[in-house]
């Protein structure tokens, strides 16, 4: 894995000012943001079909748009049982509301408190920790979805499981290596930003300008990492089969052998039927 090859690679591109332009631009509008998640998807697929310039055009924006609407959703779905247990410790803590005016209830409505608090605490630690695990397996949702290009491939956990086990190494690293970029570019734009900004008009114009390029940055990164994984033979291997133009033609040449081959034995069979 090319790891400086993943920090330099939008600089190497011609039209990188456009856009890495564009993608922040794109990233501030709401809803339309979500073409900035497909945005790096069609990163990753570059990467896999091992194109030289691996930063694509932002001509395609319907594509990019409904592939970031497909990841988005996914993540919705993923974050349900988050949504719903939270539920839980609120509602508890809110019937002490319910009868803070009712003197005989004291009692209960304490208890109800103590609850609701204990169930907070342990539902956060339950969190935190769901919440890694998705940090973890997100990213192979993602090369999963590169390769197959459905919404149901995100929810394809055995191939995702797969795509972790048989690459932990790569994996990880690519994983360890993009959250450290995102902190180090993040604490360096910070540190530029806040100097910048001590400089009236040119230097706050300047310091929006850092923080938003890095942003498309720091996801630039992030995929060209996981698109170096996923264009490891064993990770790509169904792309290729999807893909392979040469599947679809020898299948068709032997679809036609076949058809041939049944006329001609059919011509002999006919022979004795007819008395020749």
């Amino acid at each position: 894995m090319d790891i400086g090859k993943s920090f330099s690679y939008p600089f190497e591109d011609k039209q990188w000012v456009s856009k890495m332009g564009l993608g922040a631009v794109i990233s501030l509008v709401p809803i339309l943001n979500f073409a900035m998640t497909g945005y790096m998807i069609q990163i990753v697929r570059n990467l896999m079909d091992g194109a030289l310039e691996p930063l694509p055009n932002w001509d395609d924006l319907g594509k990019k748009f409904m592939d970031g609407l497909m990841l988005v959703l996914a993540g919705l779905i993923y974050a349900l049982p988050v949504i719903l247990l939270s539920c839980l410790p609120l509602g508890v803590m809110a019937v002490p509301a319910v009868l803070s005016g009712n003197g005989d209830a004291q009692g209960i409505s304490d208890a109800f408190t103590g609850v609701g608090s204990v169930l907070l605490v342990g539902m956060s630690c339950l969190f935190v920790v769901y919440g890694l695990i998705l940090s973890v397996i997100f990213p192979a949702i993602y090369v999963n979805y590169a390769k197959e290009g459905t919404f149901a491939s995100c929810f394809h956990l055995r191939e995702v499981f797969n795509i972790i086990g048989k690459n932990a190494g790569a994996f990880f690293t690519a994983w360890g290596i993009s959250l450290v970029a995102g902190l180090v570019v993040g604490l360096v734009a910070g540190i530029v930003s806040s100097i910048l900004g001590l400089i009236p008009c040119i230097g706050w114009i300047a310091s929006i300008i850092i923080s938003l390029g890095v942003g498309v940055y720091v996801m630039m990164i992030y995929s060209h990492l996981f698109g170096q994984f996923g264009n490891r033979p064993s990770v790509r291997r169904r792309r290729l089969l999807q893909t392979c133009p040469c599947q679809v033609s020898t299948t068709n040449h032997f679809q036609s052998l076949r058809v041939s081959a049944g006329f001609l034995f059919s011509s002999f069979d006919y022979g004795p039927q007819r008395g020749w």
